[in-house]
């Protein structure tokens, strides 16, 4: 394996406007992550395992209906972790501690705002979360239950956004893996005791998440601040500086368009989906699963891809822009060609391991092969947002995404019809495709600008 730069050596003075991308440098920021990220999905299977010990459909639909929210709301705001990322890579990259500490302070300052909106604004996500579900009377309560204690975490998890962007704009992937399992590793304990044990049930689910969002606050601030302190202190002028807010916010409003427009893919994708009957729903829904899964691993690397990135564009390092794009997208190629051989290989065991039904099994192997090869055809388009948003070249990505959307809907409109659900899994591979190759040939353009 190469040696060179890597978080742990990168942060003194001397080498940060001069640095090494390595294959050691690029692993030692996305294993950490995909780890990390890996245990979001673990987490969902507890929390769904804990309810469904209670033998009531109702209180699984509850919770089901209720995380539906929340992936919509937390989507939303994932600008705070990506665009933090981004900034305090650049000036990571340019040696300026002092907006490092900004660019953070700038975050929180959003961060808590925002959570405390949300929080108050509870009781009508609650309300319009029932209304937009129409489900019966049972599962509506249930879910009312889980937003309404759910939201009271919204200022912690959005703090806890603004530090893992700090963490990974400045290389520290073990750091960031470090505070991702105390998160998850408290709330899954949590779950089993208030859940299960003392049977809240769903109340007891969502309260595990405000306690692990809050003790992962609080470690995460006791690291940062105590980091801050051995540091040249901050003038408020710097921290209230008007462009940096302006670009801030400009930077947090692309990468939120961009995320809006990718649940709305997926949204219409599953739409779609079921206009072919609810056994074709349901074999989408499973072979999904496996896409989102590849997509974890696929996330550590545009992870590495932002922050390797970003911190060449503060340095005006062309040599290191250039190694960090070329590197994690071939460790991005070498991993999603394994995820396809092993779908195509194993794939049909492994629908079998997630659904009894025998109709939902014989679709769902069908179309197999479809989502297979989803991870190939998506790897450039994880990687190259990855390092738009590490340069917050923003405007590019959201309008990229935004023309891939549109390429998306055509596309579906046309092949469904035409070759039903075969047109359908096309229509998603276009998309994926459409999104990776328009912004490499931006890339082009802006790299000839960036480091002229």
């Amino acid at each position: 394996m190469d040696q060179g730069a890597t978080p742990a050596d990168a942060g003194s003075a001397v080498d940060r406007g001069s640095f090494v991308v390595t294959n050691r440098s690029v692993l030692a920021i996305s294993v950490p992550m995909t780890l990390a990220y890996l245990t979001t999905p673990m987490l969902g299977l507890v929390d769904t395992a804990v309810v469904g010990q209670f033998g009531d459909a109702a209180l699984l639909g509850g919770l089901a209906a209720g995380a539906l929210v929340f992936d919509v709301v937390f989507t939303t705001f994932n600008f705070l972790r990506s665009g933090t990322t981004g900034l305090v890579a650049q000036a990571f990259g340019r040696g300026d501690v002092l907006e490092e500490q900004a660019v953070f302070w700038r975050a929180m300052l959003i961060a808590v705002i925002a959570g405390i909106v949300l929080a108050a604004l509870a009781p009508l996500f609650a309300v319009g979360g029932q209304w937009f579900m129409g489900a019966e009377p049972r599962v509506s309560e249930a879910m009312g239950v889980y937003i309404r204690i759910r939201l009271l975490a919204t200022p912690f998890s959005l703090i806890n956004y603004a530090i893992l962007g700090y963490v990974l704009g400045r290389g520290e992937g073990g750091l960031g893996l470090m505070l991702q399992l105390v998160l998850n590793s408290v709330n899954m304990a949590l779950c089993l005791l208030l859940g299960l044990r003392l049977g809240w049930g769903v109340a007891g689910v969502a309260w595990a998440t405000v306690a692990g969002e809050f003790l992962a606050m609080l470690l995460g601030l006791a690291i940062v601040v105590r980091r801050f302190r051995a540091a040249p202190a901050l003038p408020r002028h710097r921290l209230l500086h008007t462009g940096a807010f302006l670009r801030m916010l400009s930077l947090n409003r692309d990468i939120m368009i961009r995320s809006f427009s990718l649940l709305a893919a997926f949204a219409l994708f599953t739409r779609q989906g079921a206009q072919f009957g609810t056994v074709t729903l349901a074999a989408n829904a499973v072979l999904m699963n496996f896409f989102l899964v590849a997509g974890y691993f696929l996330d550590g690397f545009a992870t590495a891809a932002e922050q390797l990135a970003g911190r060449a564009v503060g340095a005006r390092a062309a040599i290191p822009f250039r190694r960090a794009v070329k590197l994690t997208l071939l460790w991005g190629f070498g991993l999603a060609g394994v995820a396809t051989l092993v779908l195509l290989a194993g794939g049909t065991d492994l629908v079998a391991l997630v659904t009894t039904s025998t109709e939902v099994r014989s679709v769902a192997d069908i179309y197999l092969p479809w989502a297979a090869f989803t991870a190939l055809s998506g790897v450039l388009a994880f990687q190259m947002d990855g390092v738009f948003i590490g340069a917050t070249w923003s405007r590019d990505m959201r309008n990229m995404m935004l023309l891939s959307f549109l390429v998306f809907t055509a596309a579906l409109l046309t092949l469904g019809p035409v070759f039903g659900n075969s047109g359908l899994w096309a229509a998603l591979h276009v998309f994926l495709l459409v999104r990776g190759f328009s912004l490499l040939a931006i890339l082009r353009l802006r790299m000839r600008t960036a480091f002229s």
